[in-house]
């Protein structure tokens, strides 16, 4: 039966979401003539015959559907404001319906197939916000003359250009405009991340400077395992000729460094094998860049199913996870280490075909996923999932074959550097090396270096803003009125390519440029890496002098990293310190602002707590037993000492944990009635997604206790477990809550529930923030049977875009069935306030 909201005499909002439906309803039709929202979202409508009766019409939500054509009646809706039509499969729009819709303010066509948008679409004045993304347009011409439009979405286009007259100073009324992910060439994708007024500023920089010039810059990433030749590979092809690199001389964190060709500028980064490392490479793993993941095929084997998981899935899975459209180059090194080229060859032909087995069955996983939603009684409840692996499929992650490669011999080098170069040009393997840039641009990338080369920038490359803005003015003249305005956009720009580093959102370090990336790349080396524990051991007497600290204090930090997982800070400013040796050390104001001091933080523990590496070590004060629910300024509480620092100054590194003792020992056993959901991802979950989770949730939760795979929060008087586990091969996060015991006072029961649940679900949505920064990855969410070895559960349906009030909606029913026959109350589900049972 249809739910019809009714305002007045008339009947105003008719709700027909999620009805199946083929075709209109006739009560609809023939009763809903003073209609003014009608919600036909997640249905099966291919067409709308008879929707331009409703001509007193505000609101109409097709969104969902199986429209394949645009209905041209709606031209008839008059009245229109607000239309949603994503996610259908919308090819193309006929010309003379938009002049019609005066009123239009919001259209919504994400997620369809259109190839080109109607002329006359502009004609739509009222129109102020428009979503085209997901699509596959190439041209945004019909847009210019929207004389209201504020919010522009067409990201995931084929769009190659903007039309500049859709940004002109004076004339522009956008506030908003997403477009990455296509292949921009003008402005490039870099400079449209930065928003409208970035595009404004570049636009304005074409028309000043209209000696353009066409930039190759290529991103190139050099990933594989540690001792697989990366380093060797990289500094071969950026001299042009052999280099050996001495096992003492390996990566450790990244390297970064340049080679210029004729036609293209690579930025080559190098980045460490060894596990410890892969904590901050999510920091610098961007799209659009080339990945070349070296292989040692010396020690490659065939037989073996672990050495092909080592050395190439492992890296490919971890770039489909983050930059799932990537470009990646497979090289085999250390051949002059095998027996002959028969061995190579063997070796080759193994690999490729794996790899092609690997991106096969991740295709295959992805649409049996798809199907086994589409089985579901309503598929229409898990639409936001099925778009989800909709887009995960359209992803073309390009591994190119295999190359062999001797290091030891220049044809070689000179070979693969002709390879590369090839695939560059290709436009169909890499069409967004090209960026169309003002001359401004490249001005102010030269003075940069010139001022380097100069030494009027300190070795170190940090430089406050202000300084470096004056330094570069002296040496490129802008011929606009703001000047420092035009040059934020400019070093944006610079940072999102990787020339220079500027963290702007930091507001402790907004006011400090990073001119050599490499630098800071070195301060975080200093504590993320393999052998902390050896470098603590190793501080001198007269190091732990400086900071006032006795050698019996050095144990006790080797002893706390071990076992707790923290480094002192008073540890880490030696590190760091020592790290930048003879290089800062006369500048004593800017050693102790990178640093940091007793009293205050420095840049480096700034960087580790901005990327979730690290977070400040808290104690919490006894709990008030009296205060069964944290309320922030509740008297009850001793607010004062509910969080403060560990009187020595320490970071939980929940990477250097070892065990889960702490844990267990504050949670007990689990039991199998507790609240309990378990959040899958395909394909896996991302290395260090577990420890970056960790470090968002006690920084939300003050206490808690923190193990190798688990965490406990406290929120008043519950706890909440969280912890990774793997069953059958499947990885996810387990989350509980202790079931809320029994009580008479029903209020109080669902007052409990409630607060158990959204303890879960504060869990889960931070869990869905983060899942985010991988693009390519997907998750599903499981409530298991609560009855003890019952293999079956409940599948949650879409919640992510679920307000608070509507989490408790999810499911009316009052008790449910799982496959098995087992019966249970909703509550011991899914979020939901019980209900007295009589």
């Amino acid at each position: 039966m249809f739910t019809i909201h009714n305002t007045g005499n008339n009947k105003k909002e008719w709700d027909l979401s999620g009805r199946k439906l083929k075709s209109l309803p006739q009560s609809l039709l023939t009763q809903g003539e003073g209609a003014r929202r009608v919600d036909l979202q997640r249905n099966k409508l291919k067409r709308v015959n008879g929707i331009s009766r409703l001509v007193q019409l505000t609101e109409l939500n097709l969104s969902r559907n199986e429209m394949v054509e645009f209905p041209q009646e709606i031209r008839n809706l008059c009245n229109l404001e607000r239309l949603y039509m994503s996610q259908n499969n919308i090819r193309s729009i006929p010309e003379e319906v938009f002049p019609h819709l005066q009123r239009l303010q919001l259209l919504k066509l994400s997620t369809n197939l259109l190839a080109k948008l109607p002329s006359d679409l502009n004609q739509c004045t009222s129109l102020i916000s428009l979503n085209l993304s997901k699509n596959c347009l190439k041209d945004l011409q019909p847009l210019v003359g929207l004389p209201k439009l504020k919010e522009l979405l067409v990201e995931k286009n084929q769009l190659t250009e903007l039309p500049s007259q859709l940004f002109q100073t004076g004339r522009c009324e956008l506030t908003l405009c997403k477009a990455t992910r296509n292949p921009l060439k003008c402005p490039p994708e870099e400079v449209c991340a930065g928003g409208v007024m970035d595009i404004q500023s570049y636009f304005l920089q074409m028309e000043e400077n209209p000696n353009t010039s066409s930039a190759w810059t290529v991103k190139t990433m050099f990933l594989g395992s540690s001792m697989a030749g990366k380093s060797t590979l990289c500094r071969s092809l950026r001299e042009g000729r052999p280099v050996k690199v001495a096992e003492e001389d390996r990566t450790e964190g990244i390297e970064i460094s340049q080679l210029y060709t004729q036609e293209v500028r690579f930025l080559f980064w190098d980045f460490a094998g060894q596990e410890e490392y892969y904590l901050t490479h999510h920091v610098f793993i961007t799209p659009r860049a080339l990945v070349i993941i070296a292989i040692d095929l010396a020690s490659y084997s065939t037989v073996d199913p672990q050495s092909f998981k080592d050395q190439l899935w492992f890296w490919i899975n971890n770039v489909q996870l983050r930059v799932p459209d990537s470009v990646v180059l497979l090289v085999g090194t250390h051949c002059d280490q095998c027996q002959d080229e028969g061995e190579v060859m063997e070796k080759k032909k193994d690999i490729d075909e794996k790899v092609k087995n690997m991106l096969a069955n991740r295709k295959t996983v992805l649409k049996q996923q798809k199907k086994n939603l589409k089985e579901n009684k309503d598929p229409s409840l898990f639409s936001d999932q099925l778009n989800e692996l909709d887009c995960l499929l359209e992803y073309n992650l390009q591994i190119l074959d295999l190359i062999t490669i001797d290091c030891t011999r220049a044809e070689d080098i000179v070979n693969l550097r002709s390879h590369i170069l090839m695939y560059i040009r290709s436009e169909s393997t890499f069409p967004f090396a090209e960026s169309i840039l003002p001359r401004s641009y490249e001005d102010v990338e030269q003075a940069i270096h010139t001022l380097v080369a100069q030494e009027q920038i300190p070795q170190h490359g940090i430089v406050p803003f202000e300084e470096l803005s004056e330094l570069i003015l002296n040496l490129v003249k802008l011929s606009t009125e703001s000047l420092h305005s035009i040059l934020r956009f400019l070093l944006r720009y610079l940072h999102r390519i990787g020339i220079i580093v500027w963290y702007e959102d930091i507001d402790a370090l907004s006011d400090r440029v990073f001119v050599q990336p490499s630098f800071l790349i070195s301060l975080f080396k200093t504590i993320v890496r393999h052998d902390l524990v050896q470098q603590l051991e190793g501080i001198p007497r007269d190091l732990l002098m400086e900071e006032g600290a006795l050698v019996k204090q050095k144990f006790t930090w080797v002893d706390d990293l071990r076992s707790r997982g923290t480094l002192h800070n008073a540890a880490m400013r030696i590190l760091v310190r020592r790290e930048l040796g003879n290089l800062v050390l006369e500048d004593d104001d800017l050693v102790n602002e990178v640093v940091g001091t007793k009293r205050e933080e420095g840049i480096i523990l700034n960087l580790l707590q901005h990327f979730e590496v690290c977070l400040p070590a808290k104690v919490g004060s006894p709990l008030n037993p009296q205060a069964p629910e944290f309320i922030p300024g509740e008297k009850r509480w001793q607010s004062p000492s509910v969080i403060k620092r560990d009187p020595d100054g320490a970071c939980l590194f929940p990477s250097y944990l070892k065990d889960n003792l702490i844990v267990r020992h504050r949670w007990g056993e689990d039991k199998q009635d507790d609240l309990n959901v378990h959040v899958y991802f395909l394909p896996e979950i991302p290395h260090g997604f577990f420890h970056r989770l960790i470090i968002k949730m006690c920084s939300l939760y003050p206490t808690h206790w923190v193990g190798q795979e688990q965490c406990l929060l406290c929120c008043g008087n519950r706890l909440a477990l969280v912890k990774q586990r793997s069953k059958d091969g499947d990885p996810f996060i387990d989350i509980r809550c202790r079931r809320p015991e029994k009580d008479d006072e029903l209020f109080s029961l669902s007052s409990e529930f409630r607060q158990s649940w959204d303890l879960i679900l504060a869990v889960m949505s931070k869990l869905s923030v983060l899942s985010r920064q991988w693009t390519g990855l997907t998750q599903q969410v499981h409530t298991p049977c609560p009855e003890r070895d019952c293999p079956h559960y409940f599948t949650w349906r879409d919640w992510q875009e679920l307000n608070n009030t509507d989490f408790y909606d999810l499911v009316q029913e009052n008790k449910l069935v799982c496959q098995g026959g087992h019966t249970r109350r909703t509550e011991l589900i899914f979020p939901k306030v019980p209900t007295l049972s009589k």
